[in-house]
């Protein structure tokens, strides 16, 4: 071929074009490894081994269909190798998106083994055609090929039916399946209908998997924002009321005193605890702490800052100038006492010309003090 023979047509239908697109499949999938090894390494976590093997498999076969498109014909083995490896990197594709969002435990391992050893057997039926059946070579040959693409349909039945309900991003999931299933449609159809012989249905063939792999690979990078976002929740909360912890309220405190905006501080801290852990235990301790915080959040969390700043003391940021924080701390004092079996002393403290951070929070929990020394269960306004 010369390079006046060279036209759009034949690189996009010819050889050439399927060499740009296996290409450009190895590209992806080289970054989604890359990313998937990154993340192993890191987190430690058995479904980013299961995807980065899987990823593997698949440049395994993109490699030799790449090889291929340098050769007139490949052989028998070749055939049954590629086969293999489409069906194996799918199940463990979908094994390492379940073990992302479930514990594996021995049951499941057995179940995978089991699982992937079926896989194995059912691809080799490549190799055993009946003797009863007659047909020219390529006749034979598809249907050597037929039972393990007809499995591949039970396979992405299965993933619809089994791991998508277990796991986060069903969307993105969902998509990545049905082009797969569209990938492997255009595939059977081109092949066991046509022979192959529409220019059409082998671009599609080529082209529709990329879109698989791409989204495969946006799935893996928003898990990466998921557990990026799940570390810094957890830096900044506390585990037990879900209120931010002390750190950040004191951060939150410090923004607004230093642009000198008029906010209040409301801090609280529930009456007779430490009895009532030690006459019903801490696990009642723990359920009113969460009660009281739920009453809280559901108050001030629209208007400013909750947090847990120690113990049983939760604090709030109000922000909202316009919010009288007297009424709002009588609210959340009134509240806890008619629908928990506590109530709460409370000091209210606002911001004034020349206050820090410390001195504000300081001047709240006086206030809480004073409540609680003068008969608890009320709220107290600082005054100097």
């Amino acid at each position: 071929m010369t390079l006046t023979d060279v036209t759009l047509s034949t690189i996009i239908f010819g050889p050439l074009g399927a060499v740009m697109i296996r290409c450009m499949m190895i590209s992806i999938l080289l970054m989604s490894l890359l990313v998937s090894f990154r993340l192993l390494v890191s987190r430690r976590k058995i479904g980013y081994f299961s995807i980065a093997l899987a990823l593997c498999l698949v440049l395994i076969q993109y490699g030799q269909l790449l090889g291929q498109a340098f050769s007139t014909e490949s052989g028998e083995t070749g055939i049954y190798i590629e086969l293999l490896l489409k069906l194996l990197s799918f199940a463990m594709i979908n094994i390492g998106i379940y073990q992302l969002y479930n514990a594996t435990r021995k049951r499941d391992f057995i179940i995978f083994g089991l699982f992937l050893s079926s896989t194995i057997a059912i691809s080799m039926t490549y190799w055993y055609v009946p003797v009863w059946l007659e047909g020219s070579g390529a006749q034979l040959s598809l249907i050597r090929t037929l039972g393990p693409e007809l499995y591949l349909f039970l396979l992405i039945f299965l993933s619809f039916m089994l791991v998508n309900p277990r796991i986060g991003q069903n969307g993105k999931f969902q998509m990545m399946l049905t082009i797969y299933f569209a990938a492997h449609m255009i595939h059977v159809a081109n092949v066991y209908l046509f022979g192959g012989t529409q220019a059409g249905l082998t671009l599609l063939e080529l082209v529709v998997p990329v879109f698989f792999y791409i989204v495969l690979f946006l799935f893996i990078v928003e898990r990466v924002i998921e557990i990026m976002q799940a570390i810094y929740n957890s830096s900044i909360t506390d585990g037990l009321t879900k209120l931010y912890n002390r750190k950040y309220f004191y951060k939150r405190v410090s923004q607004y005193v230093l642009q000198k905006i008029p906010v209040s501080v409301l801090f609280s801290d529930i009456d007779n605890f430490k009895k009532l852990n030690d006459t019903k235990g801490h696990a009642m301790g723990d359920q009113v702490l969460k009660q009281v915080a739920q009453i809280i959040r559901e108050e001030a969390e629209e208007i400013g800052v909750c947090g847990r700043y120690g113990g049983e003391e939760m604090v709030v940021l109000v922000t909202d100038v316009e919010v009288d924080a007297g009424e709002l701390a009588e609210r959340i004092r009134a509240r806890v006492e008619s629908e928990t079996i506590v109530t709460v002393s409370m000091g209210l403290a606002a911001y004034h010309k020349g206050v820090s951070t410390e001195q504000l929070i300081k001047e709240a929990d006086e206030a809480m003090y004073q409540a609680k020394t003068t008969g608890k269960n009320k709220v107290i306004l600082f005054s100097a």
